[in-house]
């Protein structure tokens, strides 16, 4: 069940999350302990020494407040998409960072674009549309859940703020949405019952065989002592007929009568 089932906990959904914010933590640590910066490696839009920011730039932060507030949705982000994608998590991850470093450096502004936001963003969008485009159920209400505890960052694709890399946010947004689009052939189908599937018959079904066609319950008969004999009823609780319920044919009577046995667990005596 485990390796069939489309959503599966491994140590991957929890460690590279943790990975994660503990690369950012430290490198934060790193310039506050030594008293360098590291802003330079930022992606810098227009030369060709800003390019090695889009690898660099998503694990440099400006401050204490810049970080913190990566934090916790970079771990909440990455942890869903290794837990509800995990097939594709990778690809999703590291496209999604090229991706949006390069539009970032395409459209930003003269300046050093540093921070995991942009990913952040990439994430967001990414599970949200890939959500809504799947149709499946615990993957739209992942969509919602995520617009209900982001959805607020959607203004900061704008330029309200000029200290804000709003290129970078937008990048990420594109980046998210162009991924979803394109992996949105690799979606999780709905699981479908016994009877839902092309080849079920009710004729086969040996449930349905104890009813007819109004859904009227029908009697089984034994034509021999013989039939009554070598007939063996279906297992309890197999999910074929009702628990406690046998059939029981009576010599004196041409038709089969059926016993219902309930059985009853007391309850524990209360205490006054």
């Amino acid at each position: 069940m485990k390796q069939s089932s489309p959503f599966v906990f491994t140590t991957g959904v929890l460690g590279y999350p943790i990975l994660f914010v503990l690369l950012i933590w430290i490198v934060f640590w790193f310039e506050i302990r030594f008293g360098i910066s590291f802003n330079s490696f930022g992606v810098r839009p227009g030369e060709v020494k800003g390019l090695r920011g889009i690898l660099f730039s998503p694990f440099i932060h400006g401050d204490i407040k810049h970080l913190f507030n990566n934090t916790i949705p970079l771990f909440v982000l990455s942890m869903s998409l290794f837990y509800f994608y995990r097939k594709i998590s990778w690809p999703v991850l590291i496209i999604g960072l090229l991706l949006t470093g390069i539009l970032t450096w395409s459209i930003g502004r003269p300046a050093n674009h540093i921070g995991a936001s942009g990913i952040i963003y990439m994430l967001a969008a990414f599970l949200f549309f890939k959500g809504i485009f799947s149709k499946y159920y615990r993957l739209v209400a992942l969509s919602l859940i995520v617009v209900f505890l982001y959805g607020g960052m959607l203004w900061y694709v704008t330029p309200i703020n000029p200290e804000i890399s709003w290129e970078g946010h937008l990048s990420g947004l594109i980046s998210g949405f162009v991924l979803s689009v394109f992996y949105r052939k690799n979606t999780i189908k709905s699981p479908k019952y016994e009877w839902e599937k092309p080849e079920y018959s009710e004729k086969e079904d040996l449930f349905m065989q104890h009813f007819d066609e109004n859904g009227n319950f029908i009697e089984r008969r034994f034509e021999t002592k013989e039939e009554e004999e070598a007939y063996q009823p279906p297992e309890v609780n197999s999910g074929q007929v009702p628990k406690g319920e046998q059939y029981i044919a009576n010599e004196n009577d041409d038709r089969d009568k059926i016993t219902y046995r309930y059985f009853y667990k007391k309850s524990e005596s209360r205490k006054e």
